[in-house]
């Protein structure tokens, strides 16, 4: 399919020169470049970027992912002191971190994910911090450590309907990554929880409304949809390039349900203006 205007998102590579330069004197990678996200210009510009830890290859191999997939390389442990040192370097005030899944560790990488917010909370003045986590594998015990760390946002995207996880997302479990939000939330109240779902894949209407519905349950009060674009060739196909009209409607329809705050847009992505979302909540 061809895709409309409202797509043609063009990416200016001179606005990512300097901050690819800074990260690379921190050694430090970003799910901006890794995943080949169309927003990373815009961000890198704002002297935004979302930081990826433990490595930049994952052990899974779903089918709408650009991350590299394979064997992942040891934990670095100098990795939270690097990352707080680039946020003090950057002055950033609003901080997301993610890494890829990694099913290779007992805990799941839980650990550092710990470690890294509670260098970056010492920090004066003090940043908000967003974390978007894979799913453990439902280890409870990491599930149990993530909802301590003194996050402010904790985040893990169902990223599709049920129907069509054995077909993008074979090695994940719906209701498990349900289970992760909810027992976060279940553990400390206090932490804002959030998802994303990618559109364009083949869902309907009735499976992103029960979506909506099982994630209000879970007390998830933040949401992201944006639509899916295939990174390879050989990732799976996007259906549908959804309309401009149908995002603000699902937004309404999605609020109507209960979130706190929904970003609804063809760009928008997970961590994408991530800083918005508390502040609406305000």
């Amino acid at each position: 399919m061809r895709k409309p205007a409202w797509l043609n998102k063009k990416i200016n590579l001179n606005a990512c020169r300097e901050v690819k330069s800074l990260l690379r004197g921190f050694n430090l990678h970003t799910v901006c470049q890794e995943s080949l996200c169309p927003n990373i210009s815009e961000c890198f510009y704002e002297g935004v970027a979302t930081f990826m830890i433990l490595g930049n290859i994952c052990t899974r191999d779903c089918k709408f992912c650009a991350i590299t997939k394979g064997v992942p390389k040891d934990v670095d442990i100098n990795e939270p002191q690097r990352i707080k040192e680039a946020v003090k370097k950057f002055s950033l005030n609003y901080i997301v971190i993610t890494s890829p899944t990694r099913d290779d560790l007992s805990d799941g990488g839980a650990d550092i994910f710990f470690q890294i917010v509670k260098q970056l909370k010492s920090l004066v003045p003090c940043p908000k911090v967003e974390i978007l986590i894979p799913d453990f594998l439902g280890n409870e015990d990491s599930i149990r450590r993530i909802s301590g760390c003194g996050a402010d946002v904790i985040a893990h995207n169902l990223e599709t309907v049920p129907s069509l996880y054995s077909e993008v997302r074979g090695t994940a479990d719906y209701n498990r990554s349900l289970d992760v939000l909810r027992i976060i939330k279940n553990m400390n109240n206090k932490i804002f929880t959030k998802s994303g779902i990618m559109l364009g894949l083949g869902e309907s209407l009735d499976e992103l409304n029960s979506v909506f519905q099982d994630l209000i349950e879970a007390n998830c009060d933040f949401l992201t949809l944006g639509q899916y674009l295939p990174p390879f060739l050989s990732s799976a196909l996007v259906k549908e390039y959804v309309s401009l009209e149908k995002f603000n409607y699902l937004k309404e329809k999605a609020l109507n349900f209960g979130f706190k705050e929904v970003k609804s847009s063809p760009y928008t992505r997970s961590s994408y203006k991530a800083h918005m979302f508390l502040n609406a909540k305000d």
